[in-house]
């Protein structure tokens, strides 16, 4: 896993350009600690930090090969699963190898069959390829997303990056963003390529991005299709239990300390269980850790998302798979720190809204980091095998709209509550989540036959599997490589992704419960407490001291009553919410705090233009 940036300038010599490709690189320094390289020919500049997990003394990068027409050079961020059996495959074709990387392996990829390697990875990747026989760049994404990738056209090429961060470096780039910015920002929708600063791009996953002289051209080389499902029950667990075994299998191998993320939830249970079983066969242990907060089991209060605390079931599965266990216990004063606040929100780049559940995911990477250079998670489960409540709630269900917003207005209010009102009318979110929700529908095809109910359901697993998981994966990669941790995502495997996707609701749910199939596909490995426990999301701490630390924060923002924050909130509104008495704080209201001190401090760290006119 590394950080990747690079800039295509056709009307300049990069060479001498090295200061500003060094600093775009710096810039990615917390996602590969272990090495820097910078590589220049003409037009083209690249920048790599490395984080080894394969190969530690090969794959250094950017990685290069001299062609009679000219370099191709490659800066590569992600693992390739099959990286083994593609070497073999090349080899055979006559390629020679210098290293033990799936690097190499993509960039010879690369040279046999163009940009067409993309449809042969099977992992999570992004990655950059100049190629100077033609003089063109071309850009690649993981199916799935899971790898982030931006891109900003310029007058004569393109700056791109892992994250915006990078391409922000660069003098050609402006930290503006507009209205239509503001809206992606303070909606959950994830528009496809939309990267909120102007001008600026998201790689699409699936998508092959080519930039020449004569501009910038996408092709996609993956989408999530419409297939008739014709396995019966038996064959379908069996299918997705045979696809889990070897995507687990694949996704342990390392050349460094590997562990597993364990919240006590079916997802985590089952990958931890699996892992554990596999390498039980070769004789070691897996490692597993939790996030937990300072008096949380014992004070802990049942609510319509969470029915039970996450402790006692980690402790189960440790037991029941003797897994080497840490928990990772949190207190509120840490989580409120505006210390943490501050790098939680550097590794976002933007005010994305998650409060206290970033920053806890990040205090607890950093924690892991002492001890594991990789983690597997159970991210992705809920939205392949349909585990949210929002798949069971009628409402959401027929809803014209993105299922997951009218639960997180009803368990969380409306970021829109916050906002001036001139803002909120400029804005208009309701237009642009609709508009935003029939693009998202117009392209779902339906079979043949399929009942009105049945499709219905698809497109809700269309929708999470299409926009949703998107929000989370960049969470993910950006509060763990803010560390220097690799998180892999074994559900986000795109054969368990199209298989259990045809396969119809009613064989999703056969057993009227959430993630039937993942359920009954690993119930011989899982403690039958966590067989029968209820979908809980990532936990929240719970403790009234973190609303009071909030609102002393926002309460020292309203002493500064100049501050642009107050150009996009409610002064009023923010007022009050801080000085209410912390027992009665809701959950709207200190979302809405969480929100208030984010968008201060991104614009205090970014100091970007806002253009609302």
């Amino acid at each position: 896993m590394c950080g990747i940036t690079g800039w295509v300038s056709f009307d300049r010599d990069l060479s001498t350009e090295t200061a500003t490709l060094d600093a775009m690189t710096e810039t990615m320094a917390c996602r590969g600690p272990d090495d820097r390289g910078v590589w220049t020919d003409g037009p083209a500049g690249l920048g790599h930090r490395r984080l080894a997990i394969i190969d530690l003394p090969g794959g250094r990068q950017p990685m290069s090969a001299s062609t009679p027409d000219g370099a191709v050079a490659l800066v590569y961020s992600g693992e390739a699963y099959n990286f083994t059996e593609l070497r073999e495959e090349l080899a055979a074709r006559g390629h020679r190898f210098s290293t033990d990387s799936d690097t190499e392996v993509v960039l010879r990829g690369y040279l046999e069959w163009g940009d067409g390697v993309a449809e042969r990875l099977n992992g999570m990747y992004a990655f950059a390829v100049w190629d100077g026989r033609r003089g063109e760049l071309v850009m690649i994404r993981d199916r799935m997303g899971i790898k982030p990738f931006y891109y900003q056209p310029t007058p004569d090429g393109v700056l791109f990056g892992s994250e915006p961060k990078a391409i922000l470096a660069n003098p050609l780039s402006r930290r503006r963003v507009t209205l239509d910015g503001l809206r992606e920002l303070f909606t959950f929708v994830k528009t496809p390529g939309h990267a909120v600063w102007d001008g600026m791009h998201e790689v699409v996953p699936g998508t092959v991005v080519t930039v020449d002289r004569d501009g910038v051209r996408a092709r996609a080389y993956w989408r999530l299709e419409t297939r008739a499902h014709t396995d019966d029950r038996d064959t379908t667990v069996a299918t997705v239990r045979t696809l889990l075994d070897d995507i687990v299998r694949r996704q342990l191998v390392a050349d460094v300390p590997r562990c597993t993320l364990l919240s006590g939830g079916l997802d985590s249970s089952a990958m931890t269980a699996l892992a554990a079983r596999q390498l039980a066969a070769q004789g070691e242990k897996v490692r597993s850790f939790a996030v937990d907060f300072v008096g949380q089991t014992d004070h802990f209060v049942a609510d319509e998302l969470r029915g039970t605390p996450d402790a006692p079931f980690v402790h189960d599965v440790a037991r029941a798979c003797d897994t080497d266990h840490q928990d990772i216990v949190l207190d509120s004063h840490t989580l409120a720190d505006p210390d943490v606040r501050a790098k939680v929100l550097r590794a976002r780049d933007l005010p994305a809204g998650f409060g206290d559940m970033d920053a806890s995911l990040y205090l607890l990477f950093r924690s892991i980091r002492d001890h594991s250079t990789v983690a597997l998670s159970g991210e992705s489960a809920d939205e392949v095998f349909g585990g949210y409540l929002q798949f069971f709630d009628e409402d959401a269900r027929r809803a014209d709209t993105f299922p997951w917003l009218l639960r997180f207005a009803r368990d969380f209010g409306d970021d829109g509550d916050v906002l001036r009102a001139d803002l909120a009318d400029a804005l208009d979110l309701r237009a642009y989540i609709a508009d935003g929700y029939r693009d998202a529908v117009a392209g779902i095809e339906r079979l043949d036959g399929e009942s009105d109910f049945e499709y219905r359901m698809r497109r809700i697993c269309h929708l999470h599997l299409t926009r949703f998981v998107r929000v989370l994966l960049d969470r993910k990669d950006r509060m763990s490589m803010a560390v220097g941790l690799e998180v892999r995502v074994p559900f986000c495997d795109h054969r368990l992704v199209e298989y259990v996707y045809n396969s119809p609701w009613s064989l999703k749910s056969f057993d009227g419960r959430e993630k039937s199939l993942l359920r009954e596909a690993t119930a011989d490995v899982l403690p039958r407490s966590v067989y029968d426990r209820v979908k809980s999301p990532y936990p929240s701490t719970q403790d009234p001291a973190y609303a009071l630390a909030l609102q002393s924060h926002v309460k020292d923002l309203l002493a500064r009553p100049g501050h642009p924050v107050f150009d996009l909130v409610d002064r009023e509104r923010v007022s009050r919410a801080a000085h209410r008495d912390t027992p009665v704080v809701t959950q709207a209201a200190r979302r809405g705090l969480e929100r208030t001190l984010d968008l201060a401090l991104w614009l205090d760290l970014y100091r970007p233009e806002i253009v609302t006119d």
